[in-house]
């Protein structure tokens, strides 16, 4: 379906039930998103928030995404498999044989729809630009939220950042933060992967200043496809168009004309970025990691216009521990691209899963119809060649013999069909350069973990053994460094034991994991995943977060493998994953580490103080209390 604007999709929502009004007065200064993390926390991610009285002109929406139902209501569908299933529909209708006359002109109607979906430059002026401000524009005028309090300043969260490539004039519509400096400064955080940068390049070849137009607000099918890995040939305004079964309307800018917006949009930012312009200190940032990403240098964004709405709503979002509204964005990504994935690149992918402790790219679970050996490895090898999914650093593959959302059923399959020894592969590449854990940014390893069923030239019978019923609390008794220890994984017939512990020298967790390994009582104990003694290794979600984070698998891995102590002939293989904070000090790790994210004490207790005027039900406290413990030092980079 296709909104007339935001205000639309608005009302949509309140008449589902799926929004509050806020009218008591937040802060967008930190208060606002305190209020939003405690909301998205809630079960089903609670609901969208719309502050009325921010101290501004304009109102704040906020958690518009962050539920299964509201991102359907966002695309217009009432499951998120149907855009997949669209998408296949169209491709199998392409694809297939045309050998009569009649085959061929069935087609006609699709490529009819095709033309529908395209965006189209409109003459005049849109509802974007009823309020224009050439002279004097001030961007800190808008409600823009500072999130996290060791963030660098106010970020513009949501931003739908349209550019052009110089040379051959195509578009590219993308998502990236943007930090306030001043009235018409602001950062432009596009990494070195994202077809912005690449663009900027080619503008720094050509020493000439690059427009650019950021929208906010509009149809909610424009912020998605704004963070769709969509690749660089296609029009995200197309997917827009396609999502919402209708065109997308654009005007040209007032001061960049050569750039195009949507004519429905709230607010639009116009201005350029200057190739000769010395870059800017931009961040840190509290980002979908759950942790600060560490301050770097960006190009400079001038602002030469802003135009807005009359009645215009500034649509934000906060990233920070998970679960957040991202993961909504990041489910539907999930469940849209599973089907070009596998009618172009992976044809045996049969499901795909990102749990939300992975946070997008470190941890992917794929489903597989295998047939042959060493299946497992050419999928892997795929998938990380395919666009966006470069980034990955964890990948599980099974097979159709598990539901891979059962996450502890997919648990207990893959282990018992892996080998420590033989089904842990590892190799490096391209990181998000938001993983703090790499040693080098942007460049670091990745880890596969081959779950699927074992053709006879994959297995090794001397490797079977099966968990022991010795009980494992002795080992904290054996080795004083473990703080906690999760044993609730082997109650449950995986053979997987996660362990936290304080390191207090150089090679410690792998000295540990040898240690341990020695033991005749861990034998059938296939993985050891090793946190840090501020994570509750019991409180199993939020450790494996942790762990996800803090992991550079190729560096990180030890493999023990000796003969059983228990059954001849047959061999023991434990692999440990050391998922801790890693230093200068015990690990020569050269680069900042970042602190989580949590709010301070003064926000916490505002919010506090106010909850009953914000008409959003019982009481709920902070989600930051959790995690006070473990942050290391005041500041946010360590």
């Amino acid at each position: 379906m296709a909104y007339k604007n935001l205000q639309q999709f608005i009302q949509v929502l309140e008449q589902e039930g799926e929004l509050v009004r806020i009218k008591a007065f937040v802060d967008p200064h930190l208060e606002i998103a305190e209020i939003t993390d405690r909301i998205s926390k809630t079960p089903g991610g609670g609901k969208a928030l719309l502050f009325e009285n921010t101290g501004y002109d304009f109102p704040v929406l906020m958690n518009a995404y962050g539920s299964e139902k509201r991102m359907c209501l966002a695309l217009g569908v009432k499951h998120l498999d149907e855009v997949a299933e669209d998408i296949e529909h169209l491709f199998q209708l392409l694809a297939s044989p045309k050998e009569s006359i009649l085959d061929k002109l069935k087609l006609l109607p699709k490529l009819g729809q095709f033309a529908s979906w395209m965006p189209k430059v409109k003459a005049g002026k849109g509802e974007c630009q009823e309020v224009i401000i050439k002279d004097n524009p001030d961007i800190t005028k808008l409600p823009v939220i500072t999130c996290w309090p060791k963030d660098g300043g106010p970020f513009v969260t949501l931003p739908i950042i349209n550019t052009k490539d110089p040379n051959t004039n195509a578009r590219n519509v993308g998502m990236y933060r943007m930090q306030v400096f001043g009235p018409t400064l602001t950062g432009m955080h596009w990494h070195k992967h994202k077809v912005s940068a690449k663009h900027f390049n080619e503008y720094k070849k050509l020493g000439k200043k690059m427009p650019v137009a950021v929208a906010l607000g509009g149809d909610p099918a424009y912020a998605y496809s704004a963070t769709a890995p969509l690749p660089e040939n296609v029009d995200e305004y197309m997917l827009a168009g396609f999502l919402r079964k209708k065109k997308v309307e654009l005007v040209k800018c007032i001061t960049q004309p050569e750039i195009e917006v949507p004519a429905d949009a709230d607010f639009v930012i116009e201005g350029y970025v200057d190739p000769n312009d010395e870059l800017i200190w931009e961040g840190p940032f509290g980002d979908h990691t759950g942790y600060y990403s560490l301050p770097d240098w960006y190009p400079r964004f001038h602002i030469t216009c802003i135009t807005h709405k009359k009645n215009a709503v500034y649509p934000a979002t906060i990233v920070g521990i998970p679960p957040q509204e991202d993961a909504w964005l990041g489910k539907a990504t999930e469940r849209i691209f599973l089907a070009p994935m596998k009618m172009t690149m992976v044809p045996e992918i049969l499901d795909m899963d990102m749990p939300v402790e992975g946070v997008f790219h470190n941890l992917v679970i794929a489903q597989i119809k295998k047939e042959y050996a060493g299946q497992g490895q050419k999928v892997m090898n795929a998938m990380w060649g395919a666009g966006q999914m470069m980034f990955n650093k964890i990948l599980v593959i099974a097979d159709e013999g598990v539901k891979i959302q059962d996450y502890e059923a997919l648990t207990r399959y893959v282990f018992k069909n892996l080998n420590p020894a033989t089904d842990f592969y590892f190799s490096q590449g391209p990181m998000d350069v938001l993983d703090h854990s790499c040693s080098k940014l942007g460049f670091g390893g990745k880890m596969c973990i081959d779950g699927t069923f074992k053709h006879d030239e994959e297995k090794d019978e001397t490797f079977d053994l099966k968990i022991q019923s010795a009980d494992l609390n002795i080992l904290k008794e054996r080795f004083s460094e473990i703080s906690s220890l999760n044993v609730s994984l082997l109650k449950k017939d995986i053979p997987v034991l996660m362990v936290a512990l304080e390191k207090n020298r150089k090679g410690h967790v792998r000295e540990l994991h040898q240690a341990i390994c020695e033991h005749k009582e861990v034998e059938g104990i296939k993985l050891i995943l090793y946190v840090e003694h501020t994570v509750d290794a019991n409180d199993l979600g939020i450790a494996l977060w942790r762990f996800c984070n803090n992991l550079d698998p190729k560096r990180d891995y030890n493999l023990v493998q000796r003969a059983s102590l228990i059954q001849p002939d047959h061999q023991f293989a434990c692999m440990g994953l050391d998922g801790t904070r890693k230093t200068k000090e015990f690990d020569n790790f050269q680069r900042d580490w970042p602190n989580i994210i949590i709010a301070d004490e003064s926000t916490i207790k505002s919010v506090d103080q106010k909850w009953d005027q914000l008409n959003l039900g019982q009481f709920i406290p902070s989600p930051s209390l959790k995690f006070q413990g473990q942050v290391y030092g005041s500041e946010a980079m360590v």
